[in-house]
């Protein structure tokens, strides 16, 4: 047993390394053919995501997010649920905290923060809630009908802030009016990383804590594992199902919060920014495991970081990053046909 447990976890670390290094010698020759040295592209890359204390600041700032967006698809991942709506739950909870935040601009700072708080949890929690729902009393399968309800989150964003909530003052760009400077999450003192960094660690710790060191984490993996045998020994399979899924959208809309009151200032098309796509490949590259995204945030955050430095020395699109991305995620599919079948591992647990 303890052998089996050895080998699993070296595979766990193993594989996702082997995928993102083979991912980067493929992208590496997707470049050259474009007449780039694969060489100084990652030296650049490098360079913009954490070679200067500024070039650390920006990957921070785009880290924050994954940390919550990634939770999204982690934590429904224990009951062996594929959930990849986390950018809906993004756009739905900062949607919510504009709402809430417009007929209280005149409260205290904190309290009309916590009020936000609280709007972007509840509906980014209840947006994933109900894929959890479809899919335990309807039988839905849980992946497409997160990913449709993304399309929806998308469509309600559009129609709220070019129509209900427009601001008139916004003509080029449709939002919701500002919740005012006063209102808006500062940054961390000395840095130009805002708080939403730190609320990410905290929820991904909480979820570790949660997941593998309490009943119900406990009650989830056996789902996860063998939902017959949960059914056997009489786990409230739907209730666990309705609970992780929640909370797995509460992170997502706490991050479209913080999106909107320490990024933007207002809700419009700009926090559709992507962070609950990149979260997916995030969480996959991370095993679902809630410690592990924290690193491999920063490191996604770093990758995206970089791509405007690319195409300023390099002439290379902005999304060249995204490129690399989708090569990753692939990579990381591919790599899944590895599993129990490394030849080396077995020698190197008898050494």
């Amino acid at each position: 047993m303890a052998m089996a447990e050895s080998r699993e976890a070296a595979e766990a670390t193993l594989v996702p390394i082997l995928a993102l290094a083979g991912a980067l010698v493929v992208f590496g020759g997707f470049v050259a053919l474009r007449g780039v040295d694969p060489l100084a592209l990652y030296e650049l890359m490098y360079r913009g995501a954490f070679g200067s204390w500024f070039s650390w600041q920006n990957t921070l700032v785009r880290a924050a997010p994954l940390l919550l967006t990634a939770l999204c698809t982690a934590l429904p991942a224990q009951l062996g649920m594929v959930v990849i709506g986390g950018e809906g739950a993004f756009v739905i909870g900062g949607l919510a905290a504009a709402a809430v935040a417009l007929p209280l601009r005149g409260v205290p700072a904190l309290e009309l923060q916590l009020v936000m708080a609280a709007a972007g949890i509840v509906a980014g929690g209840l947006w994933i809630g109900a894929v959890g729902a479809l899919r335990h009393y309807r039988g839905v399968n849980e992946t497409i009908a997160s990913l449709l309800m993304v399309y929806i989150a998308i469509a309600i964003l559009n129609h709220m802030v070019e129509g209900p909530l427009k601001d008139p003052a916004s003509l080029n760009k449709p939002s919701t009016p500002p919740i005012g400077a006063a209102n808006m999450i500062g940054n961390m003192p000395g840095t130009e990383i805002h708080w939403g960094l730190v609320f990410g660690i905290v929820a991904c710790c909480l979820a570790y804590v949660l997941m593998q060191h309490t009943v119900f984490g406990f009650s989830a993996r056996v789902i996860g594992g063998n939902v017959r045998a949960a059914r056997i020994v009489g786990l409230p399979i739907g209730r666990i199902v309705l609970a992780t899924c929640f909370l797995a959208g509460a992170a997502p809309g706490l991050a479209g919060m913080i999106e909107v009151a320490a990024v933007q200032g207002q809700a419009n098309a700009n926090i559709n920014a992507g962070y609950g796509l990149t979260g997916i490949l995030v969480s996959f590259l991370a095993r679902h495991n809630p410690l592990v995204i924290i690193p491999v945030a920063v490191l996604l955050g770093g990758i995206s970081a970089s791509g405007g430095l690319l195409q300023r020395r390099l002439g290379l699109p902005d999304a060249t990053s995204l490129v690399l991305q989708g090569f990753i995620f692939v990579a990381l599919l591919a790599s899944e046909a590895l599993y129990g079948r490394m030849p080396l591992l077995p020698r190197l647990q008898r050494t």
